[in-house]
């Protein structure tokens, strides 16, 4: 059984409730970065981490960054060659 101080293992979450879970948990990171204990901080930054991993793991495609905030993206909207496995970026 999870110990009740670290919460339900991210794991055993519904998609929706990993989703809430880890919204609050990026909502309350500031708060204990400049208010907690040592030990909050710790305790915070490993369930945010194992969150983020389950998300990852589980969600792929919500977590996939907007083609516009990438430089390929950036470039290929300028109409500006994107280096690739076909295309080396160097001159002719």
């Amino acid at each position: 059984m999870a110990n009740r101080l670290d919460g339900i293992p991210p794991s055993q979450l519904e998609d929706d409730d990993l989703r809430r879970e880890l919204r609050h948990l990026h909502e309350t990171r500031h708060d204990t970065l400049l208010e907690g204990s040592e030990s909050a901080l710790r305790t915070h930054t490993e369930r945010m981490l194992a969150m983020e991993r389950e998300f990852l793991r589980r969600l792929p495609n919500e977590a996939a960054p907007n083609p516009l905030r990438t430089r390929a993206g950036r470039r290929e909207s300028a109409g500006q060659p994107v280096p690739g496995p076909d295309l080396t970026g160097t001159p002719d």
